[in-house]
Parts: C-alpha cells; structure tokens; sequence
C-alpha cells in the first residue's frame, strides 16, 4: 500500500483565472501590450461618444476616426518596423527624420513640374516619371541607410554618434539646397497615397500592413531573422557561429533607409510638398517609442514586429486622445515619456524575475 501512494503522481491544482491572467501579463509581452491597446481602444471609443443619430452613423464616425489616427501614423509606422531591427541588434538611429527630409526633397526635385525639375528637364513625364522616381528615390534612401552601416561596422563609430551626425548632416544639407524652394509635383504623383478605395483613402495603411507582413515573416521565418536576433543577443558568439556581424548590421540599417525613402514617398504624395526645417522632426523618438514600449529590448537581442505595430497604435491613440482633451502639444511629449521610461522599467522588471 505504501509503495503503491509514493507511486502516484501529484495532481496538478488547476490555476485560477485571476493566476493565468497575471503568468501571462508577466511572461507574455505581446499579450500584456494587447491588452494595454484594448483599454485605449475602449477609452477611444467613450472619448467619441454615443451621441448620434442611429447606430450606423456612430459606427461609421468610429470607423472614420480610426482611419484618420492610422493613416496619419502610417508613416511613423513603418519607420518604427525598421527601428525595431535596428534595436534588436543593439543599435540605433536617430537620423530618421533627417533622412526622410532628404530623400524627400530628392522626390521632389526629380518630380517637379517647375523650371527646377530633373526629370522634366530630359523630357521625362507622366507615369514613367513617377515610376522612375519611386526607383530613384528607394535607392538613394537604401544608399543613406548602408553608408550609416558602413560608418558603423566599417568605421567602428557607435551607432548613437553616426546616426546624430547623420542626422545634422542630411537636413542642413537639405535646408541648404532647398532653401526658397516651391515645388510643384504632378497629381498623379498624389494618387500614391490619396487614392480612394470605397471612398476611403486608406492607402498609407494597407503599405503599413503589408510591410509589417513581409517584416513579420523575415523576423520569424528567415535566417536573416534569426542573424538579427543572435547579433543582438551576443555579438562575440555569433560571430562564432559563423554570422557575418558586420554584415547583418549593414544589412539592417540599408533596410532602415529604405523603410525611411517609403514614408517620404508617403508623405509628399500625400501632401504634395514638405517642410524641410520641421518634416521628420521627432520621428526618431516615436519610432523608438513604438519598438520599446512593443517589447523591443534597449540592450538588444529581443524584438518583436507585431509588437511594434501595437506600440504605434498605443502612441497614436494616446496622441488622438490627448489632442481630443485639449492637452497642449509640449505636454504631449511629456506623456509619451513617461510611457518610454515605464516599458523599459517593465523589460528590467522581467528579467531581474
């Protein structure tokens, strides 16, 4: 009888709902950024109201609403998906905003339909013009983006300190050329972004959800994916296993341009011109805002793409709602740090448990 009840195995207590819920708030990043999304979704929504005239009227406002708060954050969306590579291999870039001024500019010059347009001035326009600009454009933002990989891997320079030079040498060089500068660029350049698909123009959003698709896959299902990751976990031992450090850092920051060349082409075709002194200004901050408080580890080595996605939407739905309260707009940083300094608080927190 003894031998037979040391024999039995224990039985599992079964958790509590209250117990699983706080495991996976404190093991799960993505399921605790989900549901810190859900209470801003839900604060968004009684922020607008319910004063309307039939069901039907209120949700097409609701929808209306959220169309505005992405497609305006579109474009910081997809800079923060190329940040969050960045940071996972212990980088940095704070040349964002600067990049996408210039490479800005640089659509604008090829484009414009004025006396000081490039393209126009060997006789090319139209659609062909606008093709080739896309073109042009993605590769000098890819260009920018490895010559900061370069300056890093190459140069041995810290990311923080090539990406701040970078970042002061791009938009003065911008000002300095484009100073005066009224450009003039083709509607069906606009067409980019103001297209209209069932009356809504949502095409800022679905380039967003695609790239966060295609990035999705790379992080998880690519050996690039997985260099990332292993670069940023330990760089001594990666390069013992045979990883091109040098290589994926490169590689990473190359992307990071080309992300930044895509948000431009956005954002001029979507407002058909750019302010070179205050385009971009920021933008380095909620990007890095986005990638940290979606889970993306500072130190590196952890990141993750839908995360990032959900982190944006946090930030744009707390900028939404502090605009909607009448909070003034230096404050509105503020917040946003606050929000910075608590998710990193957060990663410390996990893993000192």
């Amino acid at each position: 009888m003894k031998a037979e009840f040391q024999n039995t195995p224990p039985v599992k207590q079964k958790k509590s709902l209250l117990e699983s819920f706080k495991h996976k708030w404190s093991n799960d990043p993505l399921f605790s950024i989900l549901i810190a999304l859900i209470v801003m979704v839900i604060l968004q929504t009684l922020t607008l109201g319910f004063d309307y005239g039939s069901v039907g009227e209120w949700f097409q406002a609701w929808i209306n609403n959220w169309i505005n708060i992405l497609r305006n954050n579109a474009g910081v969306g997809i800079v923060a998906l190329g940040m969050t590579f960045v940071i996972m291999t212990g980088g940095i870039d704070l040349a964002v905003g600067s990049t996408m001024v210039i490479t800005g500019a640089f659509a604008m010059y090829l484009l414009d339909t004025g006396s000081a347009g490039i393209l126009g001035a060997i006789g090319i326009d139209g659609v062909p013009a606008i093709i080739l600009t896309i073109i042009l454009v993605l590769g000098f933002g890819y260009l920018l983006g490895a010559l900061i990989g370069v300056t890093v891997t190459k140069g041995m320079v810290p990311p923080f300190i090539a990406t701040l030079g970078a970042m002061m040498i791009f938009r003065s060089v911008t000002q300095h050329f484009a100073q005066g500068y009224n450009t003039t660029v083709p509607m069906e350049f606009l067409q980019i972004s103001s297209f209209k698909i069932g009356n809504l123009m949502i095409m800022p959003i679905i380039y967003w959800a695609v790239i966060a698709l295609i990035l999705y896959y790379v992080s998880k299902r690519t050996t690039f994916g997985r260099q990332i990751i292993a670069v940023g976990s330990n760089e001594r031992a990666a390069k013992l296993s045979g990883v091109n450090v040098n290589k994926v850092k490169l590689r990473v920051y190359a992307l990071m341009g080309l992300l930044v060349s895509i948000a431009a082409i956005i954002q001029v075709s979507r407002i058909g011109s750019m302010d070179f002194s205050n385009a971009g200004r920021g933008m380095e901050m909620d990007a890095i805002a986005a990638a940290v408080v979606g889970g993306t580890n500072m130190l590196g080595g952890r990141g993750f793409i839908l995360g990032t996605v959900y982190g944006m939407l946090i930030i744009a739905v707390m900028n939404n709602l502090l605009n909607l309260f009448g909070v003034p707009p230096f404050l509105r940083e503020a917040f946003k740090g606050i929000i910075v300094i608590v998710a990193v608080l957060l990663q410390r927190k996990e893993k000192s448990v």
